[in-house]
């Protein structure tokens, strides 16, 4: 008999056994945001160090997750796909790309998988602003929507923020 799930064997995977979770020391970038339909927050560290083609590379990915399944097995997924990637190729990776490493997802989820996708741009946007950088034209404009959203969310949910700013310290 076969067991049912609501989620795809790809993200429970992840969920049960998350990659790269945890909070990365001298990060190159990183990525904050906030999910307004639940509250979830998601912080995306990355470390760029150039190859041996000059090109930038993400060498090390991690992420730390206030949310649900989705949001932590989509995450987890992210970091398995960026890891040797270089910066531009990073940054094509969309919300699309994720679903079809992952599997259909029920579509009151689907928020979840921008999240992560929200959080490369933002750590790459990071990277860019702390090593002055020319921030492409339309990282800019995805900056300011994500940051849009992240306010409203901390507004929203603000008393859950503080908790996890505390929970941040503790570990």
């Amino acid at each position: 008999m076969k067991k049912f799930t609501l989620y795809p064997e790809t993200i429970m995977k992840h969920f049960k056994r998350p990659k790269n979770m945890g909070k990365m020391r001298n990060p190159s970038g990183v990525g904050k945001v906030g999910n307004l339909l639940c509250g979830d927050v998601l912080w995306l560290y990355i470390k760029v160090k150039k190859g041996k083609d000059g090109k930038e590379r993400i060498v090390d990915v991690k992420f730390e997750c206030f949310g649900c399944v989705v949001a932590i097995g989509i995450s987890s997924v992210l970091t398995t796909l960026v890891k040797g990637k270089t910066l531009e190729e990073a940054l094509k990776i969309k919300k699309d790309d994720l679903l079809k490493a992952t599997g259909p997802l029920p579509p009151i989820k689907v928020h979840c998988s921008v999240l992560a996708a929200d959080a490369l741009k933002e750590a790459i946007y990071d990277y860019y602003a702390r090593n002055k950088l020319p921030i492409p034209e339309h990282l800019k404009k995805e900056h300011e929507r994500i940051k849009k959203t992240l306010e409203k969310v901390e507004e929203r949910f603000r008393k859950y923020v503080e908790l996890q700013k505390e929970i941040s310290k503790r570990v």
